[in-house]
């Protein structure tokens, strides 16, 4: 048989291999490495010893040759020879080294060898054995260790019966390596594939064709991975088309989060309802009490005072003086109007704003500003920004391109520069309560909400070193709306930027609120805001898709949204400010934010001041300094 004939041919290998080779005499080679090594270090020695004598001591001869660092030289420049050249066995027996494990694949085989090996070529072509029984009867040789161990050459073509190998790994590969049509496997043979190695996870949505079908084998791989039941996260009913390539990878489902609605919030003059998708208790129910507060007051109103998505690419440049030059070559504008053109030839919506240079040593960040329609617009900018840079690398050939996001943006961080400079849409929001208003809705009084929200706000944030952070809770609005409407979750952070203002009006008596927030960073078209359920939530607010009609322009949508968000926040500081200024808020979350306690729960007892430990760090504080 087949493996027979592969057992006898392995074993006259290795008894061929296995025939003594001519030994090297290790005593003398031993003797000779010591004796070197010790001339070589007693010459050293002797030199470090009568260096300075031989230096004070006048020399009879100057010529170099007669000098007594000539013969050291010789003898040093022989020591060395003998131990890069001669040390150990390297050019003594060529035999011994050529059939080192060392040398492992790197030896071209015998003209023997190569014969014996063409024979075997010609033996397995002939044979007949299936590939199982061939392959348990190679697994079976036994090949010496060390020295006459051949590597199989990448000449030898693969088996068309199956592969012949010791290694398990390789013989799975070249098992799995034809085309194999998942869609007529069941899923459990899938399944196989996954674990086994030869199909990958990612890729199940290409193979398969059928993203639910995908998403279920994949969720029943991570269940063996993690030994988890994964029966709690849905999966069905939910259309993956849409978010195949373009909103997650690798899903084994979605998360539902609860979706409220408040309103109606009449925004200039427009009444408007705004859903909110939020876990925390008691957010929805007090924003809503906000946007009453705001209608039964005639509404606020709204402006967006600039709309510009930024990007910030870092240039380094050979020197600082090329930095400064850069800058220089950018703020003229005839310059200016080259990068312009360059910027809004890659885009029919996007226009470039303008770009500020910043010089940090040799570094150079170029803030991009850019119109971006109804889209958020970051991979606008970024497009723009790229082309803008091959223009200027013709001016400045020595400019390399660091980063096409230098952080300078700034992008989904807290940085000063989007509080003071803007990015995305910077809108202020506005509105006047009556005072019975705030009594009647808001539970609350006038003069208590504006000292609460200057001492909070204000003062509290100040301490703090807070960056666009004068504010009670925005990022809780922006966000529930972010969540709902299919923006980009991460850019709460910039979109937060948000100072709340309370005053009294011109009356002397209502109160006055102001919400300013300079970076909220929304689209209508793009991201999250494509998939069917946050898609209708842009429905509800009136602002799905790109602006259409007679009197729309691009980003009238997105622009729009951003206001609603700012309205939304300012109908959640309302509320929020009313609960802390009339000792509310714990016991509004206590009934809303809680789960009913269970009948037989034990009453809490009653806490008595003076059975609280007192704190050792806590100045003595008694009345008797009063009496």
């Amino acid at each position: 048989s087949f493996g027979e004939f592969t057992m006898k041919k392995s074993s006259s290998k290795v008894s061929k291999v296995q025939k003594p080779a001519s030994e090297p005499n290790w005593a003398v080679l031993q003797a000779m490495n010591f004796v070197v090594l010790g001339v070589f270090v007693g010459s050293i020695a002797y030199m470090a010893v009568h260096y300075r004598n031989s230096q004070s001591l006048p020399s009879e001869s100057p010529s170099p040759i007669t000098n007594m660092f000539f013969p050291m030289m010789i003898l040093w420049s022989c020591c060395l020879a003998y131990f890069f050249g001669f040390f150990g066995i390297s050019f003594v027996d060529t035999k011994v080294l050529s059939e080192s494990p060392s040398t492992y694949g790197l030896q071209n085989l015998d003209p023997q060898d190569s014969e014996e090996e063409e024979e075997e070529e010609v033996a397995t072509s002939t044979t007949t054995s299936t590939p199982f029984a061939s392959s348990a009867a190679v697994n079976t040789q036994q090949f010496a260790q060390g020295a006459g161990f051949k590597a199989p050459t990448a000449a030898h073509a693969p088996r068309a019966d199956g592969p012949i190998c010791s290694d398990k790994k390789s013989a799975a590969t070249a098992a799995f390596s034809e085309e194999v049509d998942y869609t007529e496997l069941a899923d459990e043979a899938v399944l196989e594939h996954l674990i086994s190695g030869s199909l990958k996870d990612y890729q199940l949505e290409k193979k398969l064709g059928d993203y639910e079908r995908a998403v279920t084998v994949r969720r029943s791989l991570y269940e063996h991975v993690l030994e988890k039941d994964l029966k709690s996260i849905p999966h069905l009913g939910y259309d993956y088309n849409k978010v195949f390539g373009a909103n997650c990878e690798i899903v084994i489902g979605y998360v539902p989060i609860p979706l409220g609605i408040v309103g109606p919030l009449t925004i200039n003059g427009e009444p408007i309802y705004v859903p909110m998708a939020t876990t925390e208790g008691c957010l929805v129910a007090s924003t809503n009490r906000g946007c009453k507060a705001i209608s039964v007051s005639g509404g606020c109103y709204s402006v967006v005072m600039k709309d510009a998505i930024t990007r910030a690419p870092c240039l380094r440049m050979p020197s600082a003086m090329r930095a400064a030059a850069v800058k220089r070559w950018v703020s003229v504008p005839e310059n200016y109007q080259v990068l312009e053109q360059a910027f809004n030839s890659t885009t029919n919506y996007g226009k470039l704003a303008g770009v500020e240079a910043t010089v940090a040593g040799r570094n150079v960040y170029l803030r991009f500003n850019c119109m971006s329609g109804d889209a958020m617009g970051m991979n606008m900018v970024s497009k723009g920004c790229l082309k803008a840079i091959d223009v200027l690398q013709v001016e400045f050939p020595d400019l390399v391109l660091v980063a096409i996001s230098g952080n300078m943006c700034t992008d989904k961080k807290p940085a000063a520069i989007n509080w003071i400079m803007g990015r995305g849409k910077s809108i202020v929001v506005e509105a006047i309560i009556p005072e019975s208003v705030v009594t009647s809705v808001l539970k609350s009084s006038v003069a208590s909400m504006i000292e609460t929200n200057t001492q909070k706000n204000h003062v509290g944030s100040a301490m703090a070193g807070a960056v666009g952070g004068f504010n009670a809770h925005a990022a809780n609005i922006v966000t529930a709306v972010f969540l709902a409407t299919g923006q980009d979750p991460a850019q709460n952070v910039e979109s937060s930027n948000c100072i709340t203002i309370m005053e009294y009006a011109e009356d002397g008596k209502s109160l006055h609120v102001s919400v300013t927030m300079p970076s909220i960073e929304v689209g209508t078209v793009g991201g999250g805001t494509h998939l069917p359920a946050q898609a209708n939530c842009l429905e509800i607010c009136g602002v799905r898709g790109a602006a259409k009609g007679p009197n729309s322009m691009p980003g009238d949508n997105a622009r729009k949204l951003a206001q609603i968000v700012g309205a939304s926040v300012l109908a959640g500081e309302l509320s929020l400010m009313a609960a802390l200024a009339a000792n509310h808020l714990v016991n509004s979350h206590m009934q809303h934010n809680r789960k009913p306690a269970e009948a037989s729960a034990a009453e809490p007892s009653k806490v008595s001041v003076g059975t609280i430990r007192k704190n050792v760090s806590m100045p003595e504080l008694s009345t008797a300094g009063a009496k």
